[in-house]
């Protein structure tokens, strides 16, 4: 397995568009699977979307579990049913040393693939849906920060600098 360096808000293009269906399921794309995991929880988030990692495939792996011993990943998903409504705050690898607060339905119906292929439902409310949604938005090229009015954004970007400032500085 290996680390994939994670991208940042506004410098790949692949955070901003629309990735492209997975239509080969071989050993590579497991291999990329378990690649994601691991960045993931290296970056000790609960979610990951190939954007994320530069990669234009509608691929993520999610992880909810407090042991983090629960992964799964969400191939070429699509939201079939949703409900309700709230504002939940997240954060977002892509988006590091920020919290935004973003409408989200407080319950979703997701039909996927999974690493070999086979279709499946996954039905989620609190954070399972949460996740659900934030990691499809990444598929579709819209990340939380998107959801922001113009001012919130770039105050959002100015934390997200000096974040991304203070890391490098203590590596």
């Amino acid at each position: 397995m290996a680390l994939i360096p994670i991208v940042y808000y506004s410098y790949h293009p692949a955070l901003h568009k629309i990735a492209e269906p997975v239509t080969e399921f071989d050993s590579a794309l497991a291999q990329l699977i378990q690649d994601m995991y691991e960045t993931m929880y290296h970056a000790e988030g609960c979610g990951l979307a190939a954007p994320q990692i530069g990669l234009d495939k509608r691929i993520a792996v999610i992880d909810i579990s407090e042991e983090k011993n629960k992964p799964f990943c969400i191939i070429n998903p699509e939201i079939i049913e949703k409900s309700g409504s709230e504002m939940m705050s997240a954060g977002c690898l892509s988006v590091p040393g920020t919290y935004t607060t973003t409408p989200r339905a407080t319950y979703v119906k997701v039909r996927a693939q999974n690493e070999t292929g086979h279709f499946f439902e996954i039905e989620g409310s609190g954070l399972l849906g949460h996740c659900l949604q934030h990691e499809i938005d990444h598929l579709l090229g819209k990340l939380n920060i998107d959801y922001l009015s113009p001012l919130k954004k770039k105050m959002a970007l100015k934390k997200m600098k000096k974040s991304l400032k203070r890391n490098k500085n203590s590596t």
